[in-house]
């Protein structure tokens, strides 16, 4: 066949669900073209539920909430939590619990698990990702530094890593990206499972 008379379909408009800059920035990053519509749904995480499954969840219900508005888009959704010593770590409501969180951290391993959720054609694809993270010592004086200059004050764990946060990780072990707030590889493969190629991926959101 004559390539020349292949036309390529276009890919559908890219909407994401959650107001978080890390992921618009990481979609952005990409060369996507989309709109951000914030979902609005509970996002408590019951007593003994898995963080995985929290995760997972949570991602799955804020991209149902958007596309039920948008049934003619892409949507993207993820939800992420920090899991050490069995409690789960969302964002701190203060610098209180900001230094709390980080001197829980410092000087152990902890997990970043998050859920991404992909709704399209009336089906959603769903996974989690995990990550795990390695903080070097730290004393308190250094603890405080960190919180206070506000860097976590809306991040799960009360850090960014993509920032100065990076000052306090000694190791990585997974997807980095996931620790930003949206395993990109994951979301791919969940794209290509709902038929968008990665050719397609490639120019998502053109016009």
């Amino acid at each position: 066949m004559d390539s020349s008379l292949i036309v390529p379909l276009p890919s559908p408009p890219l909407v994401l669900a959650s107001a978080s800059p890390r992921r618009r920035e990481l979609l952005s990053e990409l060369g996507w073209s989309f709109s951000v519509e914030p979902s609005r749904v509970d996002e408590t995480i019951p007593e003994g539920e898995p963080a995985a499954s929290a995760v997972e969840r949570l991602a799955r219900l804020k991209a149902s909430a958007v596309a039920d508005r948008r049934a003619e888009s892409c949507v993207v959704a993820a939800d992420t939590v920090v899991a050490v010593g069995g409690l789960l770590l969302g964002k701190p409501r203060d610098r209180a619990e900001g230094r709390a969180m980080i001197g829980l951290l410092a000087g152990r391993t902890h997990d970043v698990f998050s859920g991404v959720a992909l709704a399209w054609r009336g089906k959603v694809f769903s996974a989690s990702e995990r990550t795990e993270v390695t903080f070097r010592p730290l004393s308190e004086s250094e603890v405080r530094g960190y919180v206070d200059t506000g860097e976590g004050d809306d991040k799960a764990g009360s850090y960014a890593i993509q920032g100065r946060g990076a000052l306090l990780v000694t190791s990585i072990r997974g997807c980095y990206f996931n620790v930003v707030g949206l395993p990109l590889a994951r979301l791919s493969l969940l794209l290509a499972e709902a038929g968008l190629s990665l050719e397609r991926q490639w120019r998502f959101g053109s016009r």
